[in-house]
């Protein structure tokens, strides 16, 4: 069920964005010239490696600063979840030098698919908030250990919110701050 809706979910998704990855993707080649996809190894389910997909974005210009700073270039990332190598709610993908210093708990979060957004990265974008890796992996294992439909629904209604309003999201309490 959860793969039929990532799958749904990403569907939608694509088609909503498509102009606006093509549009993003015409001005980072404009603009930076070259390929405008990255691939970065990952870390998925059971510690199988994939390529994730990415705009490529310079450190120095203020439009790929723009891109990191609303997500947006994450957009390709659609296609990982399309292939089944993400889900849209789940950990962060991890590289794979982080996965060898996983304790045995922290490989946990390797029992679910990597996804767009999750707990964790939602609790990393409320304002004044910067978590350790630790604090990170708690996150992550608490939600690979709470999952359930109704977490995934809220889960992606606070991140289409974070997406819509980013001054605040809920703390893990309740209320914006």
């Amino acid at each position: 069920m959860k793969r039929g809706g990532d799958l749904a979910v990403a569907a939608l998704a694509g088609i909503v964005a498509a102009p606006l990855a093509l549009a993003i993707a015409a001005l980072l080649h404009w603009t930076a010239g070259g390929p405008v996809l990255l691939r970065q190894t990952r870390t998925g389910r059971y510690g199988r490696e994939f390529q994730i997909l990415r705009f490529r974005t310079r450190r120095d210009g203020h439009f790929g600063a723009l891109l990191r700073r609303t997500g947006l270039d994450e957009l390709p990332r659609l296609w990982n979840v399309a292939r089944g190598e993400m889900g849209v709610i789940g950990p962060s993908p991890a590289r794979p030098d982080q996965v060898v210093r996983y304790s045995c708990r922290e490989r946990g979060r390797l029992d679910v698919r990597p996804g767009l957004t999750g707990w964790a990265q939602l609790q990393a974008r409320r304002p004044r908030v910067r978590l350790s890796r630790p604090e990170w992996a708690e996150l992550d294992l608490w939600y690979v250990e709470h999952r359930s439909l109704r977490l995934d629904l809220r889960i992606l209604g606070l991140t289409v919110r974070a997406l819509l309003c980013p001054e605040g999201i809920p703390a893990p309490g309740g209320s914006a701050r």
